[in-house]
């Protein structure tokens, strides 16, 4: 299943403190010597190796799905550089501050850490392969609505994105008000959530199978392609560790093969 190789005291001074990363390099690293990958960035990074050191509860297994779809002959051989969350997960996965629960936005300064600090030291040492169409980013939750904001803001460095169950209804939709045109960028989607999923979160109703089908909708209204954007809503799909980690196969497939 390759290797995770954790880094604990990465400095983030655009949010004032340090993080932990883990990176993930596949066996084909060793092996192809002269060979450069892509690169996939992850949110909430305790949550997504099968690893001794990774959440006590469940994850993700993003190493073992990878070496599997490596192994089937599925996907290429990609990095994963899995960033943990830090001491405010809520306000650092959001752009916008949420009013109907208290949380101001630290979003913006975490996407400035991940493009102009981690993206360029994980550039420096390891052997990828430059280009937005190689450099993908992946969360669940206020982890997915963090990628879409990404993938909105930085076209050029980020041309994957993979949104699982993505909180695209926080602050009273913003996104939606913000993507209000196609980039015109080589650009693929990957968009998903159970059809009924729905939580209570902080006391904010949120509807997760009916707004990443209104947000995959409002995508196609600006001109994406069935090759851009892609949509999956499971049947009982909840919103947990579980059932994110059951669809990271596909997701996989579709976003990096």
């Amino acid at each position: 299943m390759g290797h995770v190789h954790i880094l604990r005291h990465f400095p983030s001074p655009q949010e004032g403190f340090n993080r932990t990363v883990r990176i993930y390099t596949p066996d084909n690293y060793d092996a192809w010597r002269d060979h450069r990958f892509p690169v996939l960035y992850m949110h909430d990074g305790q949550n997504v190796f099968a690893h001794p050191e990774s959440a006590v509860f469940d994850t993700w297994c993003a190493n073992r799905v990878a070496a599997e779809g490596v192994n089937a002959g599925r996907m290429e051989p990609w990095l994963i550089v899995a960033v943990d969350s830090g001491p405010g997960r809520f306000q650092e996965y959001s752009p916008w501050d949420e009013p109907r629960n208290g949380v101001s936005a630290r979003g913006e300064a975490y996407g400035r850490f991940l493009v102009e600090e981690l993206k360029p030291y994980i550039d420096r040492t390891y052997r990828t392969r430059q280009g937005s169409e190689w450099t993908g980013v992946m969360g669940s939750s206020l982890g997915g609505l963090i990628s879409l904001y990404l993938g909105w803001k930085f076209p050029r460095v980020f041309g994957r994105i993979g949104a699982l169950s993505p909180t695209v209804m926080w602050s009273q939709g913003r996104l939606f008000d913000a993507w209000r045109e196609h980039s015109r960028r080589w650009t693929r989607i990957y968009l998903d959530a159970g059809d009924t999923e729905f939580i209570h979160a902080g006391g904010i109703p949120l509807d997760y199978g009916q707004g990443t089908r209104d947000f995959f909708h409002h995508l196609k209204g600006l001109g994406y392609g069935d090759h851009e954007v892609s949509l999956v809503l499971e049947p009982g799909g909840e919103h947990h560790e579980k059932d994110w980690q059951r669809r990271l196969p596909g997701a996989m497939q579709w976003l990096l093969g």
